[in-house]
């Protein structure tokens, strides 16, 4: 099975600590500084929507949000465009683009509650009804194929996956660490951010694969 459209949502910490509104200026304000590898185009405010997409930020490769789906805030990166690779690229490339989505929020709402994610609990879905049905033996080949990515991802296997039951939802699992995750080696940033990254040469991994 070919895992491409990988969904990662990083969930928040606890309640988020602000209005979500605010995500809109941050989010322009990363289309100005071209802050992230992808082209980035334009935000849409889904706030008035009960638990739906939240605030969105819209590129050409792939989506990131903070998105309030099932009443959890949290990090979505939506992955559009195919990847290159193997499915542990594939999920390397979309853990890393959502990590590193949270340690740039964590820096700039640090004095704002501060916003926090978690380390021990994310989502990891396929957008692609069609590329990944809901059947019996989808599921079980995309949790055999998770699982394996997902331990030499993070370099162990301490975590377990809860799998959707109602077949209205796309093949996914939530995922739970015996270990927290180290967002900052995740998402290459380990020295946080004073400043917006250089739009040159590629710097990281997935940076040079789009």
């Amino acid at each position: 099975m070919e895992l491409q459209h990988i969904n990662v949502k990083m969930f928040v910490d606890g309640e988020l600590p602000f209005d979500p509104s605010r995500f809109i200026n941050v989010f322009h304000q990363w289309i100005q500084d071209s802050a992230m590898p992808e082209l980035l185009i334009d935000v849409a405010d889904y706030c008035h929507v009960p638990e739906g997409p939240g605030v969105l930020l819209v590129a050409h490769e792939a989506d990131y949000s903070m998105d309030h789906t099932d009443g959890r805030w949290g990090m979505r990166y939506n992955r559009k465009a195919p990847f290159p690779g193997n499915n542990e690229d594939r999920l390397r490339q979309a853990l890393s683009a959502a990590a590193h989505a949270c340690c740039r929020l964590e820096a700039q709402f640090a004095a704002d509650g501060p916003l926090r994610f978690k380390r021990t609990q994310f989502e990891v879905f396929i957008n692609d009804r069609a590329l990944v049905p809901h059947t019996h033996e989808a599921l079980s080949t995309f949790q055999a194929e998770l699982r394996d990515g997902l331990q030499k991802v993070l370099g162990h296997g301490g975590f377990e996956l809860e799998l959707p039951r109602d077949r209205r939802r796309r093949v996914g699992a939530v995922v739970t660490t015996s270990q927290p995750l180290d967002l900052e080696t995740l998402g290459n940033c380990p020295g946080g951010f004073t400043e917006p990254p250089p739009t040159g040469a590629p710097s990281t991994a997935w940076d040079a694969a789009l």
